[in-house]
């Protein structure tokens, strides 16, 4: 935790920075772009997730901004509750950053700084059938597939669960 007059800065021990989502931070993720097939994942695909992520009234406190040691913005995390004992994620690696082997130390890192902020039951988060790439990531990281595109895992312990059906909207 931060001390009064520092900056509320988490580092996990990846090396990864977690800090509230700025404004400024908003508006660079919000012009990433993925090349095909993953321009799925560009921001602009989805109105309403857009207008969330760049206005701070509907982004809230969800959105955490992940940087590398440099200071580098190479990423984020959204964390919503779900239900009272699951965490929906969210999260995005800067375009440039995909496909070199991050995601796992990345997504760990996200984990534990949920873990730690929230501490959840389990987590739930979405992933496209196509992402093989992003599959594997979870599917090494101990989620479990149910439904179509949710995956679960288990926050405490890191254990995974499949699950009886698929996620309500909330």
């Amino acid at each position: 935790m931060a001390t009064p007059g520092e900056p509320d800065v988490e580092t996990t021990p990846a090396a990864f920075r977690f800090r509230p989502l700025t404004q400024a931070n908003a508006e660079a993720i919000a012009r990433w772009h993925y090349p095909e097939p993953f321009s799925f994942y560009d921001w602009a695909e989805e109105p309403d997730d857009l207008a969330e992520l760049l206005d701070p009234a509907l982004r809230g406190d969800a959105y955490f901004a992940v940087e590398d040691q440099a200071g580098d913005l190479i990423g984020y995390f959204s964390f919503k509750w779900r239900e009272p004992e699951t965490l929906r994620i969210g999260l995005g690696l800067n375009p440039d950053r995909t496909g070199r082997g991050l995601g796992g130390a990345f997504l760990e890192a996200g984990l534990d700084y949920a873990r730690s902020r929230f501490g959840p039951g389990q987590f739930v988060l979405s992933v496209a059938t196509f992402n093989k790439r992003a599959i594997t990531v979870y599917e090494r990281a101990g989620f479990t597939a149910f439904g179509f595109s949710c995956i679960r895992r288990t926050a405490a312990t890191g254990s995974s669960s499949r699950c009886s059906g698929p996620p309500s909207d909330s």
